[in-house]
């Protein structure tokens, strides 16, 4: 009797639906043009690859897995009507954020502050509704770049050819946590 029970309960451990743990899309990574809704349909396919990837899967090993289970559902009509090429584009900056913050966790702890600081204004007017979103975007990368070099003109360094372009090098893990900033403002 007791083999009978514990054969049933394996069986039923086995057929019930497990929940899978997955990880979200950090917002401040997808593109701006994508929707909310495309956001959470790339995170339903491949919520569970972002956690593989904070576990040490690398970034091409972690885009390979993700197109092929973003293709698959496309060609089974389960992308919610979103084309592959625009999940695609989700999941690729969201891996590469996960990727990036796993990398150098205290990059992204030690400098919230500091572009708090530098953005603080540009964040002041985008909360008034002084300026769009784009408009905010911008300024907060001009911000940025005059914080690594007060001399940078934006707009005789944007006026130039792409390859004549003398920009601050700087990580782009500073705009990440500014667009982060942006969007938890409002």
């Amino acid at each position: 009797m007791k083999t009978i029970k514990a054969i049933i309960l394996i069986i039923a451990a086995m057929v019930l639906p497990v929940s899978a743990i997955a990880a979200e899309v950090q917002r401040e990574s997808a593109p701006c043009y994508t929707s909310e809704e495309a956001i959470i349909v790339a995170e339903n396919l491949i919520g569970s690859i972002f956690i593989e990837v904070q576990n040490r899967l690398g970034y091409a090993d972690a885009r390979a897995k993700s197109n092929a289970i973003l293709f698959e559902a496309w060609l089974n009509g389960q992308t919610g009507g979103y084309s592959y090429g625009e999940l695609a584009d989700v999941a690729n900056n969201a891996i590469r954020q996960y990727r990036d913050m796993y990398l150098k966790p205290e990059f992204y702890t030690e400098n919230i502050e500091r572009v708090k600081a530098i953005i603080s204004s540009v964040i002041d007017e985008y909360v008034a509704e002084r300026i769009d979103y784009q408009t905010a975007a911008k300024n907060v990368h001009i911000r940025i770049y005059q914080s690594v070099n007060p001399s940078f003109n934006p707009e005789v360094e944007f006026s130039k050819d792409t390859c004549y372009r003398d920009i601050p090098a700087v990580d782009s893990g500073l705009f990440a946590i500014a667009r982060k900033l942006i969007l938890e403002s409002k």
